[in-house]
Parts: structure tokens; sequence; C-alpha cells
């Protein structure tokens, strides 16, 4: 944000403020619809913040070095799970997010959100919340102007459609419903700090309001390409000399210290395609790209630290729900040079020729560059776990997720080892406002929520696991029944894990255990031969 004459504090009211000293940035563009005002202004504020392509070791409170100190501060207040689920991917996790729904509902044609879903954004809205997102949708890629963020429920939209795209000039922006890539012409404009920026913007104008608001930030940091400013990348330089190797061990003893793995667990091995450190032929480059990851996660940290600054300063920290997730782990492309897509421009913004690919002779950063941090790296975010994005085993699946709601949860920066599921979200923000999700939503019959609320997690501790949780999307397929996981990459065998006492899935028991895994794949069978469309 910008420097302000006065602090927020002073310019709020009791419970809502009237206007902010200084140089806001504007609220550009008109709103997407209008919305009246909710009669209940006690239900609480509903922010949800997601980050992409993250490993579940990189913030510090999960064990990191990386520099999260607004993170590491939300967790402080807040309850950490060690246990928790998204999907795979980015679309089958952002659809389950705002659907309550595995992606055997959630996606529509061209895995675009479906028709027969409600979402979170539609559903809170017709219940009197200000609904608003900043941030990458890529739940559209059918086309249709009927997939777009506004016409799912939300008043307010600022981002991206696509899946990836440059954080100097990202393709597809959009403001609202019309495109708004001239935005980045700005020379001082990064994707991060835009997305920051209009969230301030988005929380400023639901704070304003009479009505509580609903807020979804969805950042890409830290999916490729690997861009940031050199005075972030600078911070850390130096601080990956020692490798991979070393940086596992150190992150899984951290882990283990803080409890976000069980000490029992045995840290996986290094991928076998990826060399020893001491044996990496391009050290410079390859601490490199770890530093440039790293430096897009602290500025994303940073954007996380005005909303929650924002929060505390109007009074409304206390009845506000503020939940994070990664959208799955650490990704392990590496990304070729002659790869091509709608989202890499052909030049800078400044008309120098954009240079793709993981190239050791072209440090990654700059705006004319398009590189990723690789198998390396992503197997050390993913820390202690194996494999990564595009998987269902666990280093793809299992994320940071961070609740915070002071009215509620009383175990401040504690954890949770309860299971819990990204289709768990949606359920949990309907019953914070004391919403009942419809079996019809203007005039069409949705499906209903495959997720249970995490309520009874947040206020008591415990609630019922689910009987089994369901996975199948790129390279994964999943089955967990209890402590068992069954699951598989692509057409190979089934693969058998006792996740209780082999967290990091190294000994399979499918050989010793047919049984086992015939019952449990003739669940999964079933379950993706289940109904999709609404009869």
């Amino acid at each position: 944000m910008e420097p302000r004459s006065r602090s927020i504090s002073q310019v709020f009211g009791r419970r809502r403020f009237l206007q902010l000293g200084g140089a806001a940035i504007p609220l550009a563009g008109q709103a997407c619809s209008p919305r009246t005002a909710g009669p209940e202004p006690r239900r609480p504020n509903i922010v949800v913040i997601m980050s992409d392509d993250m490993g579940y070791s990189d913030l510090g409170c999960y064990g990191g070095e990386i520099a999260t100190p607004n993170l590491d501060r939300l967790s402080s207040r807040g309850l950490r799970f060690t246990r928790y689920y998204s999907n795979n991917m980015c679309v089958p996790t952002r659809a389950s997010l705002l659907s309550g729904c595995y992606t055997t509902k959630a996606l529509g044609p061209q895995n675009s959100i479906s028709g027969e879903i409600v979402t979170a954004a539609e559903a809170l809205g017709a219940a009197g919340y200000s609904t608003y997102m900043s941030g990458k949708w890529h739940l559209s890629n059918d086309g249709r102007r009927e997939s777009l963020p506004c016409q799912r429920g939300f008043d307010r939209f600022f981002g991206t459609t696509l899946g990836a795209c440059s954080f100097w000039a990202p393709a597809s922006l959009m403001l609202d419903n019309e495109p708004a890539e001239h935005l980045y012409l700005d020379p001082d404009f990064y994707y991060t700090d835009a997305i920051s920026s209009h969230a301030l913007n988005f929380m400023r104008e639901g704070l304003t309001g009479e009505s509580p608001f609903f807020l979804y930030v969805a950042y890409t940091a830290a999916h490729w390409p690997l861009h940031a400013f050199e005075e972030d990348i600078a911070r850390y330089s130096g601080r990956y000399s020692a490798g991979w190797d070393d940086l596992r061990l150190r992150r899984h003893a951290r882990m283990k210290e803080l409890g976000t793995v069980d000490p029992a667990w045995e840290l996986s091995p290094r991928n076998p395609e990826v060399p020893a450190w001491q044996d990496e032929p391009e050290k410079a480059w390859q601490e490199r790209r770890m530093e440039v990851y790293a430096a897009q996660i602290t500025r994303m940290d940073q954007g996380v630290g005005q909303l929650l600054d924002m929060l505390d300063e109007s009074g409304e920290s206390e009845n506000t729900l503020v939940v994070f997730q990664v959208d799955n782990g650490g990704c392990h492309v590496e990304y070729a040079a002659d790869r091509t897509g709608p989202y890499l421009p052909a030049t800078t913004r400044d008309g120098r020729p954009v240079i793709p690919g993981n190239i050791p002779e072209v440090m990654p950063g700059p705006e004319d560059t398009y590189q990723s941090y690789g198998y390396g790296w992503a197997n050390a975010s993913n820390t202690p776990f194996r494999l990564y994005k595009q998987h269902d085993h666990e280093g793809g699946i299992t994320v940071p997720l961070i609740a915070r709601w002071p009215a509620v949860i009383s175990d401040s920066g504690g954890l949770t080892d309860q299971l819990a599921h990204v289709i768990d979200l949606m359920p949990t923000f309907l019953d914070a406002a004391g919403i009942e999700h419809p079996s019809e939503f203007a005039g069409r019959r949705v499906h209903p929520m495959d997720g249970r609320s995490l309520l009874p997690v947040f206020r008591d501790g415990h609630r019922e696991p689910h009987s089994e949780l369901y996975w199948q999307w790129s390279r994964g397929r999943a089955v967990r029944q209890g402590n068992w996981k069954l699951v598989g990459v692509r057409e190979r065998p089934w693969e058998l894990y006792d996740l209780e006492a082999d967290g990091t899935e190294l000994r399979d028991r499918a050989g010793e255990m047919p049984q086992r895994v015939a019952a449990m794949a003739e669940l999964w069978d079933q379950w993706r031969a289940g109904p999709t469309h609404i009869r």
C-alpha cells in the first residue's frame, strides 16, 4: 500500500470506515453486479488466500527458511493443519475450493467451472455478502463469458483467467468483465503486487459497507516463470549454496521440531534423476533458481501482511475468518526452450526478446527470461514427501492450511492432525455464515457438496473424518480410507501405504494385501463412475 498521512485506525469508525487519508489506489471500472446490504452485520467476513505451486515445507511456520513473517503471524493466532489435502493441480483445486465438490461434479466442458454447482461467491452473495476476487481464476477454459468470475457470483474481479503468465506482463489480465492488459504497461507493474493492491481495494470497499464480505485472493506466486525484483532476489544471495540435499535435511529437522511432520516418518530419497549437490555441474544457476523462487514467496507474504494490517486496524480481525492454503505441491516441471503458449510473451514491454527455457547460461528473474525451478528444488519444497504436482502421492497433494478466526478458534498457534480436504472449505464458509447449501440456484438444480464443515475442528479440535477421500487428475489417482491410501501413477499398478506409520510412502504394501487393494480399487472405480451430471 502507498504511504498514508493517517493510520487506518484513525479513519475507521467503530466498525466501518468512511474514507482513507493519503493516496489510496483507486477502484477502476464498474462493479459487476449490484448487491443489497445484508441484515446481519456480525456474520463473519471471510478471506481465503491461495498461493500457487508451493511445497509443504516452504513456509517458515511449517519448517522452511523462506522469509514469510506475515503468514507466520497468521499462524501464531491461528490453527495449522498438518494433514490437509488439495488436489494435484491448479484447476481441480480451485474448482473444489469454490464448490465444495470433487472435480467430477465441479468441472464442466473443457475443465471450466460447472453450471451444475453453486459457487461460494454465489451462495454467499445471495445471502447478502459482498464478494470480491483478486488473482488467478483459471476456471473459464471454455472461453465463455458465463464462466468468468463476475458471472459466477463475484461483485468485483481483478486478475488473470489463464493458468500461468509473466509476472511483468500477465496475459489475460481483466478488471471486472473487461480486458485490462493496459495496466501492466506501467513500468512499476508486478503481478503479485497488483493482486495485493486490488485485494486491498476490495477489502477497503467491503469494510466500508454494512454487509460482511467474502474476499478470494489467488496469487500466482510461486508458479513459473521465475520472475522477481533484483532487490528481493538479493536477500537470498548465498542462502542455497549448500544445495538441495542439505536443504532437505535442515527442513526435515526443523519440521520435526515444530511438529508439522511425524518424527517417525523417514525422509523420502532424492529423485534418482537429480544428482547429489556435490555432483551438480551448474551450481550458480541452480542456486539462482531457488533464490528467485524464494523471492517470489516473500513478495507475496508482504501483500498478505498488508491485508492482515488492514483487518487489524479496522477492528474486524476478531470476526474475520482468514484461510490460507496452497493449490498443490511444488512443481517439478523443467521448462523447455521450445515450449509455447498464450501465456508466454514474445518480447518484454520495452521490446526485448524473451528467452524461454531452463538455460544455465541465462540467469532467471528478469522480464526477458521464462524459467522454472525444476526437480531438485521441488523435491526440497515437498520435504519430506515423494513426488510433485500432477501426482496424487503426498508430495503432490499435502499442503499447508492455516485458519485464523479469533472469535472462534481459541488454540492460537496450535497444530491439528485432523484430516481435511479442499472440498471442506466451502462447507466451512457457509457454516460460518449460517447459510444452508441450496438444492437449486438461479433456477437450476445444483449438486450437493461432497465436503463437510471444519467448524467443529475450529471450536472443539475434532470432527468425524471422511470415511474415504478421492483423487483423480493428470498423472494421479488415489483413494484414502482411514490410514490406508491406494495411489497410482497413470495406468501403472496401484500402490498401497499405511500413512499412519509411513506418511512418506516408502513401503508399498500392495503385494502383501491384495484383498485390501482390490476392495479400495473398487471403491475408487465406483466413485469415478458416479454421477457427474444432474438428471
